[in-house]
Order: C-alpha cells, then sequence, then structure tokens
C-alpha cells in the first residue's frame, strides 16, 4: 500500500485519541486566605507557612471550620490534607460543597476517625434537590495520617467525579433522563470542618471521643478552587461550555480510570447503597450508570 493510503486511518486514530477521556489538570497551590475564610471558632485555625498550610484543632469545646469566599457552579476543587492521628474515633474531618437553602445540593467528603491502629473510613455522599442518602464507605489503602493525600471533586454538566490522589473513587452521572436529579443550577460554596461525632461516626457511636488525647489536629494544604464563580441566586454558569473542565475529555472517565474505579469497588468498598437491600427495596436507577454494580 502507498503511503499516502495510510493518512487516512493515521487521521482516524488521532481523532479518537484526541477525543479520549483524560484526567482532570493538576491542583495549583495557594495560600489559605486567596479563597478561604474562618467559619467559626477562628481561635481554633492555625496559620503555617504564611497561610500555605493550615491546622484545624479539635477540643471538648469545639472543633472549628472555614469556608471559601465565592460560591461555584461546576469546576475542579481539591485540598491537601493530613487527617487526624492517633485515636481519632469519634471525630469527623469534613470537605465538602454544599448550597445554602432546604432542598440543598451536596458533595461530600467525611473522614471518619477510628480508635488506634484501626484503618480511616472514608464516606462520599451526594445530595441533589434536598435528596442524599447514597453514602458510599470505602477504607483508604495507605495510611493518612503519615502525610498530606489529595481528596478532589470534578463537577461538570456531566458527571461528579471523587478522587484520591489520582485515583476515581466514585462517579455520579447526570442522569436527569432516568429520572434521578443531578446539582446544575445551585452554586455552591466549599467547606471543611473537624468536629465531634461520637454519637454516629466510629461503629455507628459505639465508640466514644477520648478527650485525654484532644487537642485533634487535621491539616491542610493546597485551597484549589478551579470553578464557575457565581453569585448565591445565579442559576448558570456565564462561561458554560468553554472552561476546560466542560470540554468531551472530562465528560467521562477512561478505561484506565475505571480500571482503578473497580479495583475500589472490589478491594476496598466496605458499603455501597446500590448494593443495600435492606435499606432500599430496589436499586437507585442511577447505580448501573455510574457502574456502582
Amino acid at each position: 500500500m502507498k503511503a499516502g493510503g495510510l493518512l487516512p486511518v493515521v487521521v482516524a486514530v488521532v481523532l479518537l485519541r484526541g477525543a479520549a477521556a483524560a484526567p482532570p489538570r493538576k491542583p495549583v497551590d495557594v495560600p489559605f486566605e486567596k479563597n478561604y475564610v474562618p467559619t467559626w471558632a477562628k481561635d481554633h485555625i492555625h496559620y503555617l507557612n504564611g497561610g500555605r498550610e493550615v491546622q484545624l484543632s479539635l477540643d471538648k469545646s469545639t472543633g472549628t471550620g472555614f469556608q471559601t469566599r465565592g460560591s461555584y457552579l461546576f469546576g475542579h476543587f481539591s485540598m491537601h490534607i493530613k487527617l487526624v492521628g492517633g485515636d481519632s474515633a469519634g471525630t469527623v474531618t469534613a470537605f465538602y460543597l454544599s448550597s445554602q437553602n432546604s432542598e440543598h445540593d451536596e458533595i461530600d467528603f467525611e473522614f471518619l476517625g477510628n480508635r488506634t491502629g484501626e484503618p480511616y473510613i472514608l464516606q462520599t455522599n451526594v445530595f441533589s434537590g434536598g435528596k442524599g442518602d447514597r453514602e458510599q464507605r470505602i477504607y483508604l489503602w495507605f495510611d493518612p495520617t503519615k502525610d498530606y493525600h489529595s481528596y478532589s471533586v470534578l463537577w461538570n454538566l456531566y458527571m461528579i467525579a471523587f478522587f484520591v490522589d489520582d485515583t476515581p473513587i466514585r462517579v455520579f452521572k447526570n442522569s436527569k433522563d432516568l429520572g434521578v436529579r443531578y446539582p446544575f443550577d445551585q452554586p455552591m460554596k466549599l467547606y471543611s470542618s473537624l468536629w465531634n461525632a461520637d454519637d454516629w461516626a466510629t461503629r455507628g457511636g459505639r465508640e466514644k471521643t477520648d478527650w485525654s488525647k484532644a487537642p485533634f489536629v487535621a491539616s491542610y494544604r493546597g485551597f484549589h478552587v478551579d470553578g464557575c464563580e457565581a453569585s448565591a441566586e445565579a442559576k448558570f454558569c456565564a462561561t458554560q461550555g468553554a472552561r476546560w473542565w466542560d470540554q468531551k475529555e472530562f465528560q467521562d472517565l477512561d478505561g484506565e480510570q475505571y480500571r482503578r474505579l473497580a479495583w475500589v469497588r472490589k478491594e476496598h468498598t466496605i458499603y455501597n447503597y446500590c448494593t443495600d437491600r435492606e435499606r432500599y427495596a430496589t436499586m437507585s436507577p442511577e447505580c448501573k450508570r455510574d457502574r456502582d454494580v
């Protein structure tokens, strides 16, 4: 075959590759004050390295938290977190997006503390139109108290993807065609907090917080926010379709990412609302599309 005869094949391969899914862009680390402000108990937030590192402290009197200055409709949001070390039973470290109304939307990372030597549990959840009850829980495959790890959300009109470092641990796709509400028109702020939840966090509340181990400290870096900033009343993103996360390669995971997600499901998932027939008589319609089963 003449060389010219290969051209259509080469072009087709290039086009296919160009249309493939891609991992999110690398987060850009910035100081805390660029994107965030304290929410409550400011005296329990400690700043290091010119605000490039922040520590939240929990004691018997109070926990603490912070939030973004702005609200966002879609984007990529990431935080480097080193979780409470030692005996952290009863404590919860949370990193999440949430709107502010009765039928609120929310995208959650919640890290549930445990007794010394037991693995941390990471719980994720998605609320849409005020409906949640979509909990999934995994054991992390590393010790999240020894060093910083990245926890990220990619949220666009097509899916919400949760990442731990570069590994996807969950996908929640836009399944409005299946009758499932999807967060798309309510701006959300990002929040993080460290608080006592020993009525439910560890073994269903059977393990209580040991206050002799206080203060409990969670550390943060990165503070990456790359989103479409909107007022609380905005119903759409003015740059919809123009930002990098709207492009075709970010509308789904790629094959390798799905393989990693399957590994998380098989080796590390300890609870999945999609398979809980005691709690739900029938499986939610989005579960198969999200490859949760």
